[in-house]
């Protein structure tokens, strides 16, 4: 029996600290205005949505384009049972993410029967829908004019930041520990062969449901976040140019690459206000970037990796300890 790795967990209980203490305290030392914390919340948002979308793509091996229609189902969820129901906001928040999990658990069963382009074709449909049934809910979703959500984070930008940082560490903690567990390898085992999987006696649509499930669930989250950080929703959120927009995010990141994905949507993020002085011109900028990715490295900027920041330390560690004998 394996000792609990308590070096690495230190470490990255450390990090995820840091993570969320250093913009926050930049915030408040008037180092970052309220603006960039704002682009860097919103930055959060995306790369929460980005983490969906790999779960899906990388993770599964799936090719999903309905991704944003899963966000705006969590958004109009959480706005309608806190100000329709009347409920508390925490308890709406997590209603509205185990309603946008059981929404991608009876979507999953007709679309991953199908695969490839296939299924592609199908979850493109189904973000459609989703978004034209939102326009035509008036009493609900407040028709294509959309519905304001007033909440103490939309008004606080220092607030929105940390919440969604913490809720990010957190998302990324639970699955790569899920990952790295009989589940997860299972799921990747999937990805790789199906029929060998099969031929172990990997039930395959259980396990692609399992991962259909969870990116939902997450996206679901970030449509909390983005109802609650933004505070007005249209069905504008659920076309298909935003589930492209998520899918950028992974394959610039690499795909299979949680922290590539991340890296990727809080750089788009905040290049897109970066070159916001460029007008219509800045729109550019995805197609030029995805094409110089494509051609000189296709398999995104960290491929199937992931950044570890334990390995990070050791190396800082051992640079240190070099530099002082030496010294």
């Amino acid at each position: 029996m394996k000792a609990f790795p308590w070096r690495s967990a230190c470490i990255l209980t450390l990090t995820g600290i840091l993570a969320v203490i250093i913009p926050f305290g930049l915030t408040r030392a008037g180092i970052m205005d309220l603006y960039t914390a704002r682009i860097i919340a919103i930055g959060g948002i995306n790369a929460i949505m980005a983490v969906s979308v790999n779960m899906i793509v990388g993770i599964t091996g799936q090719l999903s384009l309905g991704q944003a229609g899963f966000l705006a189902i969590g958004a109009y969820s959480c706005i309608y049972f806190t100000l329709d129901f009347g409920l508390p906001l925490p308890v709406s928040a997590v209603l509205a993410v185990l309603l946008t999990a059981f929404a991608g658990f009876l979507i999953g069963f007709p679309v991953l029967k199908l695969s490839g382009d296939y299924l592609a074709i199908v979850t493109l449909g189904f973000g459609e829908i989703i978004r034209v049934v939102f326009i035509n809910l008036k009493t609900i979703t407040g028709g294509p004019n959309g519905r304001q959500f007033t909440t103490a984070f939309a008004m606080n930008n220092e607030l929105a930041l940390v919440t969604v940082t913490i809720v990010l560490v957190i998302i990324v903690a639970l699955l790569q520990n899920f990952l790295r567990s009989s589940y997860g390898r299972a799921i990747m085992a999937c990805r790789e062969d199906e029929i060998a999987a099969n031929s172990c006696g990997i039930n395959i649509f259980r396990y692609k449901m399992t991962g259909f499930v969870i990116a939902a669930f997450i996206a679901g989250i970030g449509g909390v976040l983005f109802a609650m950080v933004n505070g007005f929703v249209r069905p504008d959120v659920a076309q298909f140019l935003r589930s492209v927009d998520y899918l950028i995010f992974v394959v610039l990141g690499g795909m299979g690459s949680m922290t590539g994905s991340i890296i990727a949507a809080y750089v788009l993020t905040y290049l897109q206000e970066f070159l916001r002085f460029l007008q219509d011109y800045r729109l550019l900028i995805y197609p030029l970037i995805l094409i110089f990715i494509m051609l000189f490295r296709p398999q995104g900027l960290l491929g199937m990796k992931e950044l570890s920041f334990v390995k990070l330390t050791d190396r800082l560690i051992a640079l240190l300890r070099r530099r002082r004998q030496h010294g």
